[in-house]
């Protein structure tokens, strides 16, 4: 039987070998921060920005009333409002039911741009009658318009066959220069 050697201690460690492994452990806490980190705070900017949004939607389809700035381009084409260049003044507001949609739209322009507007629209200055307020009292309320001001104030329904929607344009010519329109123009589902 032979005698068994005592054991022998390992060496302590070299501090080199230790800097090794802490090197090692400080990159593998630093890949797991990322793998995990980054995600983490890609999802909560995420979702910051999708409430954010969210809100942003809420308010515009819960607004009771006309919104200044510009009708998209979709919401322009599919009622056929051609807000002309240039033009200021400019606000709108769409409501929809099962029974008729409708975008309201205001805004002040040139006399060109009047013309031009009427021309997209499919009429022309001269289909205009002076005092003829073809916003219906209805539509008046929901949008807030008065036609009560100086004028002189001149309006045309143009309607069209289903699906085209139907516009009720309202003129203030006060200014000449820089007329004032405001269009109701509706679609029937």
């Amino acid at each position: 039987m032979t005698a068994s050697l005592p054991r022998q201690a390992m060496p302590p460690d070299e501090p080199e070998d230790r800097r090794h492994r802490n090197r090692r452990r400080a990159l593998t806490l630093l890949i797991i921060v990322l793998l995990i980190g980054v995600p983490a705070g890609y999802l909560v900017i995420s979702a910051n920005q999708s409430r954010d949004s969210g809100k942003d939607k809420e308010a515009k389809y819960s607004a009771t009333g006309l919104t200044e700035g510009w009708p998209s381009k979709v919401q322009r084409r599919i009622y056929q409002v051609p807000v002309p260049h240039p033009a200021d003044h400019i606000a709108y507001y769409e409501t929809n039911n099962w029974k008729t949609s409708r975008l309201y739209v205001q805004f002040r322009t040139s006399a060109a741009g009047l013309d031009a507007f009427l021309t997209g629209v499919g009429v022309n200055r001269e289909d205009l009658e002076e005092g003829a307020i073809t916003i219906s009292a209805r539509d008046q309320s929901v949008s807030g318009w008065s036609f009560k001001g100086p004028g002189p104030w001149l309006g045309l329904v143009h309607t069209q066959k289903n699906p085209a929607p139907t516009q009720d344009i309202v003129v203030n010519l006060s200014n000449p220069v820089s007329p004032m329109v405001y269009v109701v123009s509706r679609t029937v589902p």
